[in-house]
C-alpha cells in the first residue's frame, strides 16, 4: 500500500542520502548550485519542486538564495529539516503539479528526473502551467531529466539494466505506447535477505518538454547535455532545459 508520502515515505527516506551518495557529492551538487543561483540572481527567490531531503535547496540557502520547497513526503522534508540549515527552507506539503507557494520566484526547478515522478501527461502539463503561475516576469524553469534509452532495447525487450552489482540490481522498464516506465530495485543482505521496490514514472522527451512549456507561456532559453553546459545531442543521455516566461 501507499502512504500519503507516494513512494518516498519512510523507509525510503531513511536511507535516501546514502542510497545515493553519488549525487550528493559536490561533483554531481555544485554545477546545479552554480547554474541556479545564476538564475536566482541577487535578492532572487528559488522555487524546487521534489525538494525532498535538501540535496540542491540547502547549498543553494548556503550561497544565499532564498528557497522554497513543495513536497509530497513529510518523511523527506522531516530529513530535510534535520540537517544543519533546514529550518531556512520553506516547505509547502503537497502536489508540486498543483500545490501554490507563498509569492513569487526568479526561478523554480525540478532535478534529477523528478518530472518523471507525474505519471501522466496531463500532469505534467499542469506543473508546468502551475510554475509559469509562481514565476516573476522574466523568471526561469529548470528541468534536468533522463533522455529515455529506448535505443538499447532489441525486438521483444522492454528492460534496460542501470545497476548490476553483487548486492543489488536495477533495472527500468518501458511501454512505448503509453510512455510509461518504472524503476525496479531489488537488494540482497549479507544474510541472503532480499528486498524488492518498483517506482512509475512517465518517460518524457525533450520536444515534449517544450510544447508543455509554450502551453504554460514559457519558451526555450538553453538547453544542455549537463549541468556543465556541454552541447545537447543525439548521443546525450540526459538534458538540461532553461525555458524563461514570456512576457511580450
Amino acid at each position: 500500500m501507499i502512504d500519503d508520502d507516494g513512494y518516498f515515505g519512510e523507509p525510503v527516506a531513511a536511507t535516501y542520502d546514502e542510497s545515493l551518495a553519488e549525487m550528493f557529492s559536490p561533483d554531481a551538487v555544485e554545477p546545479a548550485v552554480e547554474v541556479l543561483a545564476e538564475l536566482a540572481g541577487a535578492g532572487g527567490r528559488a522555487l524546487e519542486l521534489g525538494v525532498g531531503t535538501g540535496r540542491i535547496a540547502l547549498p543553494l540557502v548556503r550561497r544565499g538564495v532564498e528557497v522554497h520547497g513543495i513536497d509530497l513526503s513529510r518523511a523527506m522534508v522531516d530529513r530535510l529539516r534535520a540537517k544543519p540549515g533546514g529550518e531556512a527552507v520553506g516547505v509547502t506539503i503537497g502536489d508540486f503539479a498543483t500545490a501554490r507557494a507563498p509569492g513569487t520566484f526568479s526561478v523554480a526547478c525540478l532535478v534529477f528526473n523528478t518530472i518523471m515522478n507525474l505519471t501522466t501527461q496531463d500532469a505534467q502539463v499542469d506543473c508546468f502551467r502551475n510554475v509559469a503561475a509562481h514565476l516573476g516576469p522574466g523568471g526561469t524553469f529548470v528541468v534536468e531529466v533522463m533522455v529515455p534509452q529506448l535505443r538499447k532495447l532489441p525486438p521483444g525487450q522492454n528492460a534496460v539494466p542501470f545497476h548490476v552489482g553483487t548486492d543489488r540490481l536495477g533495472f527500468d522498464t518501458y511501454d512505448t505506447a503509453t510512455q510509461a516506465m518504472a524503476s525496479h530495485h531489488v537488494r540482497v543482505t549479507e544474510d541472503g535477505q532480499g528486498s524488492f521496490r518498483s517506482i512509475p514514472f512517465r518517460y518524457v522527451w525533450p520536444a515534449e518538454l517544450d510544447l508543455m512549456a509554450r502551453l504554460a507561456g514559457m519558451r526555450l532559453r538553453e538547453r544542455w547535455a549537463d549541468w556543465s553546459g556541454a552541447q545537447f545531442t543525439s548521443e546525450s543521455e540526459s538534458c538540461v532545459s532553461v525555458w524563461e516566461k514570456v512576457t511580450d
